[in-house]
């Protein structure tokens, strides 16, 4: 049994040495480029899709801004003991525009800009 676990790990480790490749250095060389390249072309698809983002949060809440009023308008326009339709339509519609702006606001593309560590309060012995 030893022997072939000898004879296994030598010709792991002759084998291991005779395949040829690149010389570490270019190999590393090329593969640094590669991301390199990969990374800018995330971290400019990264602005993009922010920026993407943010119009949508703007057009949505501009939309929710006048739904809003509308909606005051039309309560307004109500008394105690008629509530319409519309009203109630309004209300949902305004309701699901601000769920959908709180959950673009959520989802930013990419690493935060510039995080904080978080800081510890010192222990009292």
């Amino acid at each position: 049994m030893f022997r072939k676990i000898f004879l296994i790990t030598g010709a792991a480790v002759i084998l291991g040495g005779v395949v040829p490749g690149p010389p570490a250095s270019s190999q590393g060389d090329v593969l640094r480029g590669q991301s390199q390249a990969e990374k800018e072309m995330q971290e400019r698809a990264s602005r993009e899709a922010n920026k993407k983002r943010q119009q949508e949060i703007r057009t949505d809440t501009e939309k929710l801004f006048q739904l809003a009023n509308e909606l005051k308008d039309a309560v307004d326009k109500s008394n105690e003991h008629l509530l319409s339709l519309d009203v109630v339509r309004k209300a949902d519609e305004v309701e699901k525009l601000a769920h959908r702006v709180k959950e673009k606001m959520k989802e930013a593309v990419g690493p935060p800009a510039h995080e904080e560590p978080t800081r510890l309060p010192p222990r009292i012995p």
